[in-house]
């Protein structure tokens, strides 16, 4: 998935692993940027009785490069701790939870929110109450006002929320990661002798645990002006989201102490950038450096082992990649520095030569109206989606397999044309295979235990 389970330490760490970022302009505010960071990959609806919940001992992080650097200026530190009413029970909640200070709830977390500027740092809130998991229409009636209840305005003119929300991230999980099989395309791959299929949402119904955070433009920018010049570098900010864990940690029987800093475990910028391009011996290593160290992986992106397993996995099918033996200055451009002026008219995001993976969100273009949005984004003609940042609709599957595959290249070979199959590869899946909200947080409601369809026998 987006960078779910992406690296051999974290897979062993889910309450520390960042599965998504998104970044983009509020569709509805739109003088506004929201950033929303997903942790705990793959929770099952019915995850009980510990239902799922962050990490008291993890320091989750979002960060803003406005200058150009690849370090952030302006990061947003999220800590929480966790409050247990009655521990002579074992029950999650003793009743309905109709609001979220119900006496019902027995286990409840809350949160602070840090800004850390330059040569400041400011508490922004503290004690802000998290909603509880969607267990079921017995104890959570009406899930969605009990949720809206934990969407809180903060100093700054900011908007927060942290809490399970509906996995967004839509993907065939099960196909993909056999041997590259994409149900569409299956009668053309090497080892399948099956006919063409609808694409698996594998990932729907499960929740995420999420921290949405709207934020005032003026906030965010270097000189904190509201840029409406597409094509000024002020515009342009870098975003990225990161989990870390304290240095040390001493376990006695039921009880840990850590003290010492904190260091990096998990951080997540691109979609897909650890789990597909980085090898799997350099994973762990990725997630432990600062973004501003990328050039260390810049040979991964510049040669991705897929665009040379696709012609292999699908022989005869992308004759054109053997073509594609130059490093990928389109990969580098899209997932490290951003794309300067004059490769696509009208268009730039560009944060300089620090190779970085960030998500790179131009806030001058505004939102797309919502009759005109495309999943694909910037390379359907949507600049609004990604790699313009990311929403949460975007299909970022389907645009990075054919990037990778060459539908990118001509931006900095325009003798070059990708072969006509480049345009079919997806995995059979689009923004339907799941639910948004129109208003923050954006991602959909999280499906109840209750309500989980089995498996079919």
């Amino acid at each position: 998935m987006s960078s779910h389970r992406e690296a051999p330490a974290i897979s062993k760490d889910p309450v520390a692993d960042n599965t998504d970022t998104y970044a983009f302009v509020s569709p509805d505010d739109p003088g506004t940027v929201t950033i929303i960071s997903n942790y705990l990959p793959l929770e099952a609806p019915f995850g009980g009785p510990n239902f799922f919940e962050f990490g008291d001992d993890v320091l989750y992080e979002i960060h803003i490069d406005n200058d150009a650097d690849g370090r952030p200026d302006i990061t947003y530190q999220f800590e929480f701790t966790t409050e247990v009413r009655n521990p002579d029970t074992f029950l999650y909640n003793t009743g309905p939870i109709t609001a979220i200070d119900s006496p019902n709830w027995n286990r409840r977390q809350f949160y602070s929110v840090t800004r850390v500027d330059r040569w400041r740092q400011r508490v922004l809130a503290t004690q802000l109450a998290c909603p509880p998991c969607n267990i079921g229409p017995s104890s959570t009636p009406n899930y969605e006002a009990l949720a809206s209840q934990a969407v809180h305005g903060i100093a700054g003119g900011h908007t927060v929320f942290a809490g399970q929300r509906l996995e967004g991230f839509y993907v065939d999980l099960g196909a993909i990661f056999d041997l590259g099989d994409l149900r569409p395309l299956q009668n053309l791959h090497l080892a399948s002798m099956v006919p063409p299929a609808p694409g698996v949402n594998d990932s729907h119904g499960f929740g995420v645990h999420s921290i949405a955070l709207k934020i005032p433009i003026s906030q965010l920018t270097k000189d904190g002006s509201v840029p409406t010049d597409v094509m000024s570098q002020k515009a342009v900010i870098g975003v990225w989201a990161a989990a870390k864990r304290r240095r040390a940690v001493v376990r006695e029987p039921g009880f840990a102490f850590e003290a010492g800093p904190w260091v990096q475990v998990s951080r997540l910028g691109n979609p897909l950038f650890n789990e597909v391009i980085v090898a799997m011996g350099d994973k762990d290593r990725w997630n432990a450096v600062p973004a501003s160290e990328d050039k260390l992986f810049l040979h991964y992106v510049q040669h991705p082992e897929l665009a040379g397993l696709l012609p292999v996995l699908y022989p005869g099918a992308f004759p054109n990649l053997a073509g594609l033996k130059a490093a990928r200055a389109d990969l580098v451009a899209i997932l490290l520095t951003g794309l300067p002026a004059g490769i696509v008219p009208g268009f730039q995001n560009f944060t300089g030569n620090t190779y970085a993976d960030q998500l790179r969100l131009n806030v001058a273009i505004p939102p797309t109206p919502a009759g005109k949005v495309n999943p694909l984004g910037l390379v359907a003609g949507d600049p609004a989606g990604f790699p313009n940042g990311r929403r949460v609709f975007d299909d970022v599957v389907t645009v990075e397999l054919r990037a990778i595959a060459g539908l990118t290249y001509p931006l900095v070979n325009p003798s070059y044309t990708p072969d006509a199959a480049v345009n079919a590869i997806t995995d059979g899946l689009t923004s339907a295979s799941t639910s948004y909200l129109s208003q923050f947080p954006y991602l959909g409601t999280p499906q109840s235990g209750f309500a989980t369809t089995p498996l079919a026998a």
